[in-house]
């Protein structure tokens, strides 16, 4: 569990602060078994700052790593469970280039997708995050927020006196915004993985010469897309309910903290705009995995029809050299030809004459025509 004091610095506590900064507002980052073992401690800080405390319910939900995205608040704070779309640990490395894959690499990347959920509950001076275990969210976090307090504290300062530098999230609020634009936004590294892993089995099932087989693969890959849809969906409606409930505050009376208001609800649908771009790509794949199933089964299709029309132009020209070998094959003393040495010649050159015109009529046709070109 780290502790944190953002004002015009970023600036980590040893300790759970006994009372509120003057300033600022303090965010305490925690991991999920961290959350779970403090969370005691936890409900008596919030207790000692005359805060409501979190209610039993809402603790099982940050608790619970099984839990799709929601929206929930009360009198005290405001609770949000967002499950982040990521390529998790074992994603990278396995395709070296549009060339290279295999049916057991798609599935591994499959298995790669991370989408655990990250609990965020947000007081008007106080964030409380829960993270899965190893979250490189909030490392990444906490390195930026470091990284612009000293860039800030380097920069000159304005007509006001501020900082011309990166701006520290001035609310919980923000920087809970900002945490969750991330994690949208970091489902670019699995848009990528699942596209090139997806185009690997399309290239494979539209192949004419290869014989496909990994239906396994395919099927994983349609339920994870039809899974992510279904997580992509309950982000959109969490934001959407954060953003009807942020309509509903109060507005501010002082003009500083109007504007810090209009900033969070532009910031909330810039989210969910992010959010609708991502469950956009989600069903374009989905359609795409959808129309090359249906490529491969109407090229399936043509191959048969195109073998069996070859059998059937096979088939008519042998029937009338079948009809001629028939006839001189019956048991009558007089038939045309039979006792005559020229006879064979004759049927044969016969027979030979007869074939090649069906040939030629039947290319005309094009009944014997390659339609692949």
């Amino acid at each position: 569990m780290r502790i944190f004091h953002v004002c015009d610095g970023f600036n980590e506590l040893a300790e759970l602060p006994a009372e509120l900064p003057p300033t600022g507002f303090v965010w305490v980052a925690s991991g999920r078994r961290e959350f779970e073992v403090g969370a005691g401690e936890l409900q008596a800080m919030l207790t000692r700052l005359g805060l409501g405390q979190l209610v039993d319910l809402h603790v099982s939900d940050l608790l619970n790593n099984q839990l799709p995205s929601h929206y929930d608040y009360t009198s005290w704070y405001d609770l949000l469970v967002f499950r982040r779309l990521a390529a998790g640990a074992g994603s990278t490395g396995m395709f070296v280039d549009d060339a290279h894959g295999t049916a057991q690499s798609a599935r591994q990347a499959l298995a790669a997708i991370d989408t655990s959920p990250v609990g965020f509950a947000v007081y008007d001076r106080l964030l409380i995050t829960v993270h899965p275990a190893e979250c490189q969210v909030r490392d990444y976090f906490i390195a930026r927020l470091t990284q612009q307090a000293t860039a800030g504290a380097q920069a000159p300062s304005g007509s006001e006196g501020k900082p011309l530098g990166p701006r520290l999230p001035p609310s919980p609020a923000d920087l809970m915004l900002r945490v969750v634009n991330h994690m949208v936004d970091g489902y670019l590294d699995l848009r990528r993985l699942l596209t090139r892993q997806l185009g690997y089995l399309q290239q494979e099932l539209l192949r004419a010469r290869s014989h496909f087989d990994d239906w396994q693969a395919l099927l994983e890959s349609r339920n994870a897309l039809h899974q992510l849809e279904d997580i992509c969906e309950d982000q959109r409606s969490a934001i959407q309910e954060w953003i009807d409930a942020l309509d509903d505050w109060p507005v501010p009376a002082e003009a500083g903290a109007a504007r810090e208001r209009e900033v969070l609800r532009v910031r909330s649908k810039d989210v969910l705009e992010h959010i609708e771009r991502v469950l956009g790509h989600v069903r374009r794949l989905e359609n795409s995995a959808e129309g090359a199933v249906q490529m491969h089964f109407s090229a399936q299709s043509n191959r048969t029809n195109d073998i069996m029309r070859t059998l059937t132009v096979l088939t008519a020209i042998f029937m009338p050299l079948n009809l001629i070998t028939g006839i001189f094959g019956m048991n009558f003393d007089f038939l045309p030809l039979v006792h005559s040495t020229s006879g064979l010649w004759v049927v044969l050159v016969t027979m030979t004459v007869l074939a090649v015109l069906l040939v030629v009529y039947f290319r005309r046709k094009r009944y014997l025509a390659d339609h692949r070109h």
